[in-house]
């Protein structure tokens, strides 16, 4: 089965001889499945063809709002409606989350309330889980077609589906402790509020929830083989 990865962003060039590039981190993050993988840098203007050049999608995150006036937005979300109306199964990840409802007829904006960063707790479908965060963007206005799945009480929509093909998520399960520190020493300093940064300093060594939202993941892509 091949995953197609839309990668809306490059991680820091400091970090990315020692992780790759967000590509990259999810090939790791998804592998140890009999998957082939295709990623196209939406962000440099690297499309697919076509909807139909993946058996599945996933939208990576990125430092850009998906409201900014950027050449890769709307292929993007021309793109992501074209794979949403042929039912091919589609994960999108913090941009990819935000990017996701904007196409489909939601909101996004930067959040009033500041930033959230580091390892955070949401209630997912009944369950309390642990994942890492990096944004200030936030979906504020739903599409007509999401549900929502999971959230917390700094982000009222933190995880959607649409259907049973579609899963999107705000929190970077893909983000492992090490590179959220080395987003703070890269991108956090400056930037967001120092008493934040200390906080997400603090609980680097928490356990998170990442190999179960990569079970979820898993779940939603692998309707590509049922639907085949």
């Amino acid at each position: 089965m091949k995953v197609g990865i839309l990668q809306a962003g490059h991680a820091p060039a400091e970090m990315i001889a020692e992780t790759g590039n967000y590509a990259q981190m999810f090939t790791q993050f998804l592998s140890g499945r009999d998957y082939s993988f295709a990623a196209y840098s939406v962000v440099d203007m690297e499309f697919p063809k076509s909807a139909h050049s993946a058996d599945c999608w996933v939208i990576t995150g990125s430092r850009h709002g998906v409201y900014e006036n950027l050449p890769f937005i709307e292929p993007l979300k021309a793109l992501v409606r074209d794979i949403y109306n042929l039912k091919i199964p589609l994960v999108g990840v913090c941009f990819g989350h935000q990017v996701i409802a904007q196409a489909l007829g939601g909101q996004v904006e930067k959040y009033s309330g500041g930033w959230s960063v580091g390892a955070t707790d949401y209630d997912f479908e009944g369950q309390t889980v642990s994942l890492n965060a990096w944004h200030q963007d936030q979906v504020v206005a739903l599409p007509a077609d999401a549900r929502v799945l999971g959230s917390s009480p700094f982000c009222k929509y933190a995880f959607l589906g649409y259907g049973e093909n579609v899963f999107t998520v705000q929190a970077h399960p893909e983000f492992d402790s090490r590179f959220i520190n080395g987003l703070i020493d890269t991108r956090g300093r400056g930037l967001v509020p120092d008493d934040l940064l200390e906080r997400a300093s603090r609980k680097l060594e928490l356990p998170n929830s990442n190999s179960a939202l990569a079970d979820r993941i898993h779940s939603v892509l692998n309707l590509a083989q049922v639907t085949a």
